[in-house]
């Protein structure tokens, strides 16, 4: 019987054993390489990701900078028209400062419609967001309203202020229009002594 026994129990397979040793030997390399693939798929996820809210902040900017340019072009978009308006208020003024003192009873109705061409150009201008800048004499000069004519050696103005206004300046809403032209008083030049 012993033997019997013995031939009942399945005695173990020396293939069978090295065949297991193999597929652990191939499930740490499957492993490795799932490893690497997870690896890879998470930086692509994050590369996916990265690109993903670059995009989306791309596309932020440009709705912002749609609106700016939206906001800017129904407040400056009569830039071009209006200083080509200036001109004509520019010599409105010419026309009424050039007016003698004593005028003709006949001619006091047309300069009065000159005047009040004028005055509602102006009113047209400032209702649309153009400001006269009108400088006065003695006024420091401003770089960002002002433009520089000439300047004149002089002792009756402190120099650096503005000694004469030759056209007013406009703005619109924040922005120069025109600068207003002036001329500036320079300091008197100082005569060095040559004499010894």
């Amino acid at each position: 019987m012993s033997q019997e026994q013995t031939n009942d129990m399945p005695e173990e397979n020396p293939e069978v054993q090295e065949e297991e040793f193999a597929e652990d030997a191939f499930t740490g390399q499957e492993d490795a390489g799932a490893d690497d693939e997870v690896a890879t798929l998470k930086a692509e996820v994050a590369d996916l990701k990265d690109r993903l809210l670059r995009a989306v902040a791309e596309t932020e900017n440009v709705r912002r900078r749609a609106e700016k340019d939206k906001a800017d072009a129904s407040a400056y978009g009569v830039t071009n028209f209006a200083r080509d308006m200036l001109n004509i208020s520019d010599n409105l003024r010419r026309a009424l400062d050039s007016m003698p003192e004593k005028v003709a009873d006949d001619l006091k109705g047309f300069i009065d419609g000159v005047d009040m061409t004028e005055r509602e150009l102006l009113n047209i201008l400032e209702r649309h967001g153009i400001k006269k800048v009108n400088p006065e004499v003695g006024e420091p000069f401003d770089h960002k309203f002002h433009q520089a004519m000439f300047e004149t050696p002089t002792t009756e103005h402190v120099p650096g202020s503005i000694m004469q206004v030759i056209a007013p300046g406009y703005v619109i809403k924040d922005r120069l229009l025109r600068p207003a032209m002036v001329g500036v008083a320079k300091g008197e030049v100082q005569k060095v002594d040559t004499e010894v």
